[in-house]
């Protein structure tokens, strides 16, 4: 193959591989918000501010978690610190419960989207925290892809702001 004939199939190929780029950001711009949350999301990270300006991550930096939306609109989510100290289910000292049942939050229910203000409100059925049962919790995303999602809960429950960052998370052979 001449430099000529490669140079021409390299260019082609860029211009299709942009074109199809291009086409899929628009497919997925075009979805509403609700079809755009439907998944399976690994927290990336999340950052605190107090009323008095000062930022923190409340869950540490090895922290995991998951958020599934799927499209009949129910929800599960979860965030565990990384640094909980590792126990025996029944042998654990009252150091260890704590640190375990401070370290995790988890709820689940149903979720409404209002396409309008780009909010998400949980209903929460369930909780690791009792005082969410039944209570909505309202998320406003600020930024969302094919791959991130961004939202920030104005009001935590200890009067701070907090914003989120998922990751669409992959199946094991992506």
């Amino acid at each position: 193959m001449t430099r000529r004939h490669l140079l021409a199939s390299l260019t082609a190929f860029t211009l299709a591989s942009a074109f199809t780029l291009q086409s899929y950001d628009a497919a997925a711009q075009q979805k509403g918000l609700k079809e755009q949350l439907v998944g399976v999301w690994s927290l990336d990270s999340v950052k605190t501010t107090r009323p008095d300006g000062t930022s923190f991550d409340p869950w540490g930096r090895a922290a995991t978690g998951t958020l599934i939306y799927d499209p009949s609109g129910r929800f599960a989510f979860m965030i565990i610190r990384g640094d909980i100290p590792k126990f025996e289910r029944g042998k654990a000292t009252p150091e260890q419960y704590k640190a375990a049942s401070e370290g995790v939050i988890a709820y689940h229910g149903t979720y409404t989207v209002n396409e309008g203000d780009k909010t998400i409100t949980h209903k929460v059925e369930g909780s690791s925290f009792p005082s969410l049962k039944d209570a909505d919790q309202k998320r406003v995303v600020t930024s969302i892809n094919n791959d991130e999602l961004h939202y920030i809960n104005p009001a935590t429950s200890f009067g701070a702001k907090s914003e989120s960052t998922w990751k669409r998370a992959r199946t094991h052979t992506e």
